[in-house]
């Protein structure tokens, strides 16, 4: 008997402020006019997509001391966008990314739990931990958290957060339309927590909403995050791209839901996925090649390299050869506010190989950031890249995809037109929302009991 074809998850990732984006497309719009989100938020449900997703800035970034201008144009706070689009959407769910180092469990949890009484059960919460005191330095707290310390922080502060959403229980609200003040129960809302991040005591003043508690994202790579996520998250954000490290990451992760009493169905695994759509595969295969020549531009290349190198590389010619000295190693750091600073743990040796393949291959500096960077993920024919999605997905690599277009805000609607289509037909993605919340779109369980009663304060109310 043939294994029943699994369902693809879709979702769309607003591009922001990164390299990602082509801003030199006539066809580019703005970053934070309320305009783009509308037509992006709108495409994806048009597309029938479990969500849209928003990541966070928290500070400008900064090279050699001075604001980083390839890629800042700034980026809204993200509850206030999720809520204005609540109102132009009805299904899509709202995913955003809240920094769990340096905000508060109450206020994160009551912006939460208002977000889905607003989008009727519609949101979701990606964690994440900051490993960046320049971050800090914009908050109260500041400073610097070790990793294990961020994600003890973290799993503490979820925790409180989910005590808050589950302090109000389905039978302690009484549906009084008029008024909406009336308490059945008089401890409804009440909490105490003391732990070692966090202790406080009072009532939460938000009651339980739609989906019982947003569902919960994660995004870390690390053996740390890979068990945050397995014991707490409902959906992990993955990098892994490829089709073999998609299947370790996926095999791996899956794994670890066990040791917290968990099935496999209960954590989905999301990568981040880029595409370029052509009539054929030859000329998809051509665009996104000029699509990564207009993405990494020789000042772009140079500010990738300093990364690495930790010095000041502008006298260097982007089309000539990379630099012949070694890297800076050093606490301090040329590039502030970049989590890619991170990822280059022997900054020598990255130097090292990096030469032998620009060598190797006659690059230049812009070639290889060109060609060792982040390269789209899905390229060619909409038929092409509906199977190439289907059969990552059937092959147990990933769960579905949150796709990020390069351009903004119209970037996603060719992918909606032409490709959403063939999946359809195939019978691995929807044709139209079945369920209400986020959580029906994901496959997720609700979390706890939910009154058949209408509650004080819920999404119907407030639209009536």
């Amino acid at each position: 008997m043939s294994k029943p074809l699994k369902q693809i998850h879709l979702a769309a990732h607003f591009p922001g402020v990164n390299n990602t984006t082509v801003w030199s497309d006539p066809a580019a719009g703005s970053h934070i006019e309320f305009s783009s989100f509308v037509h992006f938020a709108r495409t994806a449900e048009r597309a029938k997509f479990d969500f849209l997703f928003l990541a966070e800035g928290l500070r400008l970034r900064e090279q050699g001391g001075t604001v980083y201008d390839l890629d800042v144009v700034g980026r809204p706070d993200t509850f206030t966008v999720l809520a204005a689009l609540a109102a132009v959407t009805d299904r899509l769910g709202l995913t955003g990314t809240i920094n769990s180092t340096f905000n508060e469990p109450y206020e994160v949890a009551r912006q939460f739990a208002s977000l889905d009484h607003l989008s009727g059960g519609r949101s979701a919460w990606n964690v994440v931990t900051s490993w960046d005191a320049f971050t800090g330095e914009n908050f109260r707290r500041g400073g610097f958290l070790p990793q294990e310390e961020r994600y003890s922080r973290a799993r503490e502060f979820l925790a409180t957060a989910h005590e808050l959403f589950d302090s109000w229980r389905g039978d302690e609200i009484l549906a009084d339309r008029a008024t909406g003040t009336f308490l059945r129960d008089a401890r409804a809302g009440a909490f105490v927590h003391r732990g070692q991040h966090f202790d406080i005591h009072g009532r939460f003043d938000v009651p339980r909403s739609p989906q019982g508690r947003p569902v919960i994202f994660q995004a870390g790579d690390s053996e740390e995050g890979r068990d945050f996520a397995a014991s707490d998250a409902d959906a992990i954000f993955s990098r892994h791209s490829t089709l073999k490290e998609g299947q370790a990451f996926y095999t791996d992760v899956k794994s670890r839901l066990a040791t917290y009493g968990r099935r496999p169905d209960q954590l989905l695994i999301l990568p981040a996925a880029t595409f370029v759509l052509g009539d054929t595969d030859q000329e998809a295969a051509e665009l996104a090649r000029e699509v990564r020549r207009q993405q990494v531009s020789g000042a772009t290349a140079i500010k990738h390299l300093e990364f690495v190198w930790n010095r000041d590389l502008s006298a260097y010619d982007p089309e000539g050869p990379l630099p012949d000295v070694d890297p800076v190693v050093s606490e301090e750091h040329i590039s502030r506010g970049r989590a890619q600073v991170r990822m280059y743990r022997d900054p020598v040796a990255v130097a090292r190989e990096w030469r032998q393949l620009a060598e190797a291959n006659k690059w230049s500096i812009r070639d290889l950031v060109i060609n060792t960077g982040n390269r789209q993920t899905f390229v060619g024919s909409p038929a092409t890249v509906a199977r190439d999605i289907n059969d990552f997905v059937q092959a147990d690599a990933a769960d579905g995809f949150i796709l990020v277009p390069h351009i903004t805000p119209g970037g996603l609607d060719p992918f909606a037109d032409q490709v959403v289509p063939l999946l359809q037909e195939r019978g691995v993605f929807r044709t139209d929302y079945e369920g209400t919340t986020l959580r029906d779109h994901l496959g997720l369980a609700h979390p706890g009991h939910r009154p058949d009663r209408r509650t004080a304060g819920s999404a119907e109310r407030a639209a009536s």
